[in-house]
């Protein structure tokens, strides 16, 4: 994972952002009105409501994303993770993901909580791998969701800490 370099989100990221995420949502899903409103506008969607972004760069080029969205006080929503089909299975989605943990704990995340689909099994794969664990899923927040997931921010820190190599800042 040496390769991979996890920073923050800036504005001229936000096109990136779109088509990571633009594109498998298009080939698995369709594109909701909330995936629309969040894809193109991530800043008001997702940072200044609470949130944040994070953008993991592979040898220096824009190679994924993953966002935490403020649903309650201290619960944050791990959402839009995406990473470019050309830099799959190097380790950033994990690495994204233990980032995300992190920045999580600094905005005084308790539970990460994700939605998501059997379909994209690779991912619900991960996502068991790095601790979430399945919950019932509650009517009206993605058409596409049948999956939703929860993990406690210690466990999530202690994953982060077993499993993850040192990120380069």
């Amino acid at each position: 994972m040496s390769n991979i370099r996890i920073i923050d989100y800036e504005p001229q990221h936000q096109p990136w952002f779109e088509k990571f995420n633009r594109a498998w949502i298009e080939e698995m899903f369709e594109m909701e009105p909330v995936d629309e409103w969040v894809v193109t506008n991530p800043d008001k969607a997702i940072i200044e409501p609470g949130g944040a972004i994070l953008m993991a760069e592979y040898v220096g080029m824009i190679a994924g994303t993953v966002g935490l969205r403020k649903v309650a006080e201290d619960t944050y929503e791990f959402t839009k993770m995406a990473v470019g089909e050309a830099f799959r299975r190097k380790g950033i989605a994990e690495a994204l993901s233990f980032a995300s943990f992190r920045k999580a704990k600094e905005l005084g995340a308790r539970n990460v909580i994700l939605y998501s689909n059997r379909k994209n099994a690779g991912a619900i794969k991960l996502y068991e791998k790095i601790g979430f664990r399945q919950l019932e899923v509650e009517p009206g927040v993605y058409k596409r969701a049948n999956v939703k997931m929860a993990i406690g921010i210690e466990e999530a820190l202690s994953a982060a800490d077993k499993y993850a190599e040192p990120v380069q800042p």
